[in-house]
């Protein structure tokens, strides 16, 4: 495979995009998320899988699905997008964001490690995914369960095979990409559902670690690009369920995007680092379904409950 080297089982790893040298030494610099990780020789990014590899930048993931399956389409969750369809869902490891409360991370914090099994000792090819997409009957391919954009370059290469398959695609991600990737890798996706984790810079920096402007930012774009957008807000008791904090994200949605943009509130679970908080309480959604209805949003979805 042209731009790539070979890992301990002779799996080939491909030469990532988005890049560049940062002049010192052979450490490189990510560009493709807000981040914009300088890795060492041998290191890798936050997200733990694009390394450095003799002062070129290398995606570890890519051909690597640790997660490949069969989903209805409003699993993602997508209430508005080809409804009652199947979409063939695969994630990989890896995660640009540390969220505390992570729902999957088991994905979002995997490493790929050699002789664990782990999907590292099978590569699947883009055309690969597309042909079981087909034969399962799907007519989407879906980016989901950890973070698509840190393996961006399998998803760019998948969903240009998808479309010219007509297939559809979808992408369930935390937005958090910088603006040049942004603007060549979401003409590809067909339908998003971005989660929009709470209306609040202190809870980002503190629950995620990320900013909350690149996340808006990147919803924005792609809103003016005409994809089918959904946002999804993971209701954390006492984090970002207070009505300040849902006022402020009702209101930015209604001055950035359509009123009629389908709305997700879903239930957290204790999970992860994250055990404070109990159980969200149906009726903390039921309240903030209420809240957005008499704002006049027309297209509301509880889930988790």
């Amino acid at each position: 495979m042209a731009g790539s080297t070979m890992d301990a089982n002779n799996i080939p790893f491909h030469q990532g995009r988005f890049w560049r040298s940062d002049g010192a030494g052979d450490y490189v610099v990510c560009d493709l998320c807000p981040r914009n990780c300088r890795i060492p020789p041998g290191g890798t990014g936050w997200c733990g899988v694009r390394q450095n590899i003799d002062g070129q930048l290398f995606s570890l993931a890519y051909g690597r699905p640790v997660a490949l399956q069969i989903d209805p389409i409003e699993k993602k969750p997508l209430a508005e997008f080809l409804p009652g369809t199947k979409t063939f869902s695969i994630g990989t490891y890896g995660c640009n964001l540390d969220c505390s409360f992570c729902q999957n991370h088991h994905l979002s914090r995997g490493r790929y490690t050699e002789n664990e099994g782990n999907g590292s000792a099978d590569f699947v090819e883009p055309e690969e995914i597309v042909g079981m997409a087909l034969e399962s009957g799907c007519e989407s391919v879906a980016f989901t369960y950890n973070e698509p954009i840190v393996w961006a370059e399998y998803l760019a290469d998948i969903a240009e095979l998808a479309h010219a398959a007509n297939l559809a695609t979808v992408m369930v991600s935390n937005a958090y990409i910088a603006r040049k990737p942004a603007e060549k890798l979401l003409p590809l996706i067909d339908a998003a559902n971005f989660d929009m984790k709470g209306c609040s810079e202190d809870f980002y920096k503190n629950m995620t670690g990320g900013r909350l402007s690149d996340v808006l930012e990147t919803i924005k774009l792609y809103s003016s690009m005409g994809g089918h957008l959904e946002l999804t807000n993971l209701v954390i008791p006492g984090e970002n369920d207070s009505p300040e904090i849902i006022k402020a994200y009702l209101e930015w949605v209604a001055s950035n995007l359509p009123m009629s943009t389908p709305l997700h509130f879903s239930a957290y679970f204790p999970r992860h680092r994250f055990h404070t908080a109990p159980r969200t309480p149906p009726s903390t959604l039921m309240r903030i379904r209420e809240t957005a209805i008499a704002a006049g949003f027309t297209s509301l979805h509880l889930g988790n409950i």
